[in-house]
């Protein structure tokens, strides 16, 4: 049986401080030895299946053809299921738990052409416990289909529209603006919203969190925020993020994933304006419904 993926690309909240990475490199290796594998990220916060999902939507338009193993499972040894998902015309296989991880990302690239549960236990390794899946049912299963194992030898077969959807936040507009939420915080402290640039209300536009106001020029570039100005950027993924000239937005405007951002159209008069008022943050107890399901 010749290779059919050469490529892994792989993605966990294990961070690096453990040997969960460095373990889950070597069972690859040792099944699939001519394979590569690319450490998309294991930054994921723990247990954050949201944030895993949006990673793995950023990165998926990019990534190479092959197998996706991805691992963020805080239901790990529970009722939730393993997956192995084909798209793409079996260009790419998705493989992880079935927890809302994949789902966004599935999406991104076009939609599920096949999917199964993983119960054939004939291609896990035995295992002393049920806390490691990562090791003991995904990475063996990625090996094997790169391998050339079909996808309907791994378990069974499962219908694409009964996968446990990805729930993205979605912008909304009310009377006193457009209603976004923050999505993401990369390491700069740039400060991703869910709004399409479309959305927006205007060139110069009005931020509200909580009880502060700021006013924020679009840009389109980082250089292009004056000193000491905020600045509205379409980042790599095609979304809005607010920033700041060559520091951190997030922790200028204290602003964390999950907080609550209002947009509105800035009055001429009120540009640059800043109220000092505490900084409201949202909590996880909001009650905001506005949420897209992919």
């Amino acid at each position: 049986m010749g290779l059919r993926h050469g490529t892994v690309s792989f993605l966990s909240d294990y961070g690096l401080e453990d040997e969960f990475v460095g373990v889950v490199h070597s069972v690859l290796r040792s099944l699939a030895p001519a394979v590569a594998v690319v450490d998309v990220t294991h930054g994921i916060p723990a247990h954050d299946v949201r944030a895993g999902s949006l990673a793995l939507a950023r990165s998926a338009p990019y990534l190479c053809p092959g197998v996706v193993l991805a691992v963020v499972d805080p239901g790990v040894g529970g009722d939730r299921r393993g997956i192995a998902v084909e798209v793409g015309g079996g260009q790419s296989v998705l493989v992880g738990p079935d927890n809302g991880l994949l789902a966004p990302a599935v999406a991104m690239v076009g939609g599920a052409d096949r999917a199964v549960a993983l119960t054939n236990a004939d291609f896990h390794l035995d295992s002393p416990g049920t806390t490691f899946d990562g090791r003991d049912v995904f990475a063996p299963v990625a090996a094997h289909l790169c391998n050339g194992v079909d996808l309907a030898e791994l378990g069974e077969p499962l219908e694409t529209g009964l996968l446990v959807p990805g729930v993205v936040p979605v912008s909304g507009h009310e009377a006193d603006g457009l209603h976004a939420e923050v999505l993401w915080i990369d390491r700069f402290g740039n400060v991703q919203l869910n709004v399409d640039p479309d959305d927006l209300p205007g060139d110069r536009v009005q931020v509200r969190i909580g009880e502060r106001v700021r006013t924020a020029q679009r840009v389109s570039s980082f250089d292009e925020v004056p000193p000491g100005g905020l600045g509205l950027l379409v980042d790599s993924a095609g979304l809005v993020a607010l920033v700041v000239a060559r520091s951190s937005a997030a922790a200028e405007l204290a602003l964390g994933t999950g907080d609550a951002v209002v947009l509105a159209e800035a009055d001429g008069a009120d540009a640059g304006v800043t109220t000092s008022v505490e900084l409201g943050r949202r909590t996880d107890d909001r009650t905001d419904d506005r949420e897209e399901v992919c």
